[in-house]
């Protein structure tokens, strides 16, 4: 998943800068709230529960203006939601997979992956050019 971002317009909500649209976001946000729910941590059958629960439609409050303080139901196609927000959230770090106990868990993976982005950066500042510009 690329992620690109404004440094100029930089939203408050990380959620918007990873998330490509507003539905998504809203998705990987219920998905975050249903992990600390469990202590950070959901089986592979609660994930698919949950992603269950996501396909029938979940009622619940969302902390958006236009819907705060209303019960709104969300619904999300099961198979998008492994596709489009659990794939890419384990790809970036948000979320672990840990093959032998077979759960998800929230992880800082993501955060030390941009801390050596950061660093890539700073050393490719200080390499010298290796092109010879003709006048």
């Amino acid at each position: 998943m690329v992620v690109l971002f404004d440094r100029f317009n930089l939203s408050e909500d990380v959620y918007e800068i990873i998330f490509a649209t507003n539905q998504q976001k809203i998705v990987a946000k219920l998905l975050i709230e249903e992990l600390k729910l469990h202590n950070g941590e959901l089986n592979k059958t609660e994930m698919s529960l949950f992603a269950t629960r996501l396909h029938e439609g979940l009622v619940t409050e969302l902390d958006e203006p236009e819907y705060r303080g209303k019960k709104v139901r969300i619904s999300y196609n099961k198979r998008q939601f492994y596709d489009r927000i659990l794939t890419p959230m384990k790809g970036m770090g948000l979320i672990d997979y840990d093959i032998y106990k077979k759960t998800y868990r929230l992880s800082d993976k993501f955060n030390r992956a941009m801390m050596a982005i950061g660093l890539m950066w700073i050393q490719e500042l200080r390499k010298r050019s290796q092109f010879i510009v003709k006048k």
